[in-house]
């Protein structure tokens, strides 16, 4: 069973440092799940355009493998504009629903204002709508106030909500595991 972080974003470090939160949460509690985390900074994607992704260069296909490849998301943007970043929608777009579907998908943002939470009900979750996935109903929000100078997480309701999200996930993916194979039709 794997679980992939992704830091949906090409500029900053916040939201990369509380995805790799959650996989650590995940990793202390469950090391028998394999982790992992892609972190769009370190690829060269290019924009989907509808092409055949077999035509994209190579850091595309790779990113386009890893994330159908996983069993379950935490899926991390920062907050720009009142929106997710472009990053983020165009690895959304990259991806073909079917991957996506009937995957636990778990959120987090980071963003400079108080209201910017609402994004992830108002934009992430209504996507996991359209894939179909299933969506852990807690996130968590970071706001700049709840990191340290030295830019790690140190707000303790913050890292309660990061404790909250990974046993959320992780519950959701064990149930649904369970129940997919008890329930398989001929």
């Amino acid at each position: 069973m794997k679980l992939l972080g992704i830091s949906g974003t090409i500029i900053g470090s916040k939201p990369r440092v509380v995805v790799q939160k959650v996989l650590d949460e995940v990793q202390r509690n469950q090391p028998e799940i394999e982790v992992e985390l892609l972190d769009l900074k370190d690829y060269n994607v290019q924009f989907c355009d509808g092409r055949d992704p077999s035509t994209y260069n190579e850091d595309t296909k790779k990113v386009i493998d890893i994330v159908s490849s996983a069993d379950f998301y935490i899926i991390g943007t920062p907050i720009f504009q009142g929106s997710i970043t472009g990053a983020l929608k165009n690895l959304f777009d990259l991806i073909h629903p079917k991957d996506f579907r009937n995957k636990v998908m778990g959120f987090i943002a980071t963003g400079g204002t108080y209201q910017h939470y609402l994004v992830v009900e108002n934009q992430l979750k209504p996507i996991a709508g359209y894939f179909r996935a299933f969506v852990a109903p807690g996130f968590v929000y970071a706001h700049n106030d709840h990191f340290s100078p030295q830019n790690e997480l140190v707000d303790r309701e913050v890292l309660e909500r990061v404790a909250a999200l990974s046993e959320e996930v992780i519950f959701m993916q064990k149930t649904l595991k369970g129940t997919k194979s008890d329930h398989q039709y001929s």
